[in-house]
């Protein structure tokens, strides 16, 4: 795997993750205030679903 590959990977993250912020700004920090007010356990449990989603896809995919 080269570097071209990755480095499209992380634009298009990045790229994703500019969208909302852009988009719907307000949107974006009501949804950020929620976060801040979760437990740290839910916090964890949200990155941990979302590490395993993404480790999926990238299995799936590649």
């Amino acid at each position: 795997m080269d570097w071209q590959w990755w480095l499209g990977a992380l634009a298009l993250f990045l790229v994703f993750e500019g969208l909302t912020p852009f988009i719907a700004p307000q949107a974006w920090k009501q949804g950020i205030k929620r976060i801040t007010e979760l437990s740290d356990g839910q916090v964890r449990f949200v990155g941990l679903c979302s590490l395993l989603v993404g480790l999926l896809i990238f299995v799936v995919v590649t």
